[in-house]
């Protein structure tokens, strides 16, 4: 089967159930697509979509077969068919979608500032989005005219009753605070705005039994190198996406991460198994600029068809957990500390700032844990 996957989701348009088909750019199947019936183009969920019944769900396979492979997983787990939508009322809060121009200007004004500063890509839609969500909520309050009393009213009606997560809190607040400062030169006294406090979790971490399980399971050498790459060298989604092919330094067995979080280069190890992969992979895809091509070749792969990627592995490996890419990345530091290396060394592959970031995986690490007897063995 060919390298393309399509993913089904469900949505709930207009009162309406309806399939969102999605997939990276591909003029055969944008031809295909076409031909299915009542389909149309929605740009605001940069979706092809049609109403969502077991007749269309069959002919999308049907269309498909053999052109692409289909995750329908969350399609499946929505369960929309045959059931009345749920009125408005009962759904997180509806916003306003428009704002008037003088605010998209300023929204606008933002975004370029942030890009003069040199933020990542991903932090300015970060930022950029909680802001608009943030106006949108205050959508007939002045700019001149909002205080602090609005970001506590927004994480009061729209954050707590919307049950968002702490994290997305605290990027609204961070995102407002840079906004009126920089933009319209007006400081908020954020003190009286309580912040969430900060939620210690755990990192995910899988056995070197499930990742073997996992990276056995792709057939295609990308899906498998992928993967694999992750693993092997603790890499983040964005950082394996973002690597050409002269950061692969076989010579000096070294993976050079350039750019990354915080701005940062670093070099990562490069083992003899994960290099052969690698040559194997190359050889049959012979990639000219990123390491990992999407289906247009002067493309990076896809973020959204790497986590599909993964997906398919996790399921056909077996295993019930919700895994992300950056379930890797945690395993692998994890599995680095267990086989005894210098936590040091571990912050540096990793590329933290702060050591105190990586000891967060002297709290999930078995090594000494499993020393320690039960004193219920004794009794």
């Amino acid at each position: 089967m060919q390298d393309k996957i399509i993913c089904l989701d469900a949505a709930i348009r207009n009162r309406e159930n309806r399939i969102l088909i999605r997939f990276g750019f591909d003029k055969e199947l944008i031809a295909l697509v076409k031909q299915l019936p009542d389909i149309r183009w929605d740009s605001a969920d940069k979706a092809w979509q049609m109403p969502n019944t077991k007749e269309n769900v069959n002919r999308i396979f049907l269309l498909f077969r053999g052109k692409a492979w289909i995750d329908y997983s969350v399609l499946k787990s929505q369960k929309t068919e045959n059931k009345p939508a749920r009125k408005e009322a009962h759904a997180k809060m509806i916003l306003p979608k428009q704002l008037n121009e003088e605010v998209l200007r300023k929204l606008e004004q933002f975004g370029e500032w942030l890009q003069s500063r040199r933020y990542g890509e991903n932090t300015i839609k970060t930022y950029t989005d909680a802001l608009r969500t943030f106006l949108r909520f205050h959508h007939s309050v002045p700019l001149d005219k909002i205080t602090n009393d609005h970001i506590i009213k927004f994480n009061v009606e729209y954050i707590a009753k919307g049950h968002y997560s702490a994290a997305f809190q605290n990027q609204v607040v961070n995102a407002v605070k840079l906004f009126f400062s920089k933009i319209e030169n007006t400081v908020l006294d954020l003190k009286s705005v309580h912040r969430p406090r900060r939620e210690k979790l755990l990192p995910n971490v899988l056995s070197k039994q499930e990742v073997k399980a996992i990276l056995d399971v792709p057939k295609n050498i990308k899906h498998k190198a992928m993967l694999s790459l992750i693993y092997s060298c603790g890499l983040r989604r964005s950082e394996l996406l973002n690597l050409k092919i002269a950061d692969i330094d076989s010579k000096r067995g070294l993976v050079i991460i350039k750019q990354s979080k915080g701005k940062k280069d670093r070099v990562v190890p490069l083992g003899l198994k994960i290099l052969q992969l690698l040559r194997e992979y190359y050889l049959s895809y012979k990639p000219k600029k990123w390491l990992f091509e999407g289906q247009n070749r002067e493309e990076q792969y896809s973020e959204q068809s790497l986590g599909k990627v993964l997906k398919m592995s996790v399921e056909s490996a077996g295993i019930r957990k919700p895994v992300s890419l950056h379930w890797l990345r945690h395993s692998y530091a994890t599995h680095l500390l267990e086989s005894g290396t210098d936590l040091r060394y571990i912050q540096e592959i990793l590329g933290h700032s702060s050591s105190r970031t990586t000891e967060i995986y002297t709290h999930v690490s078995t090594k000494s844990l499993q020393q320690i007897k039960s004193p219920f063995d004794d009794l």
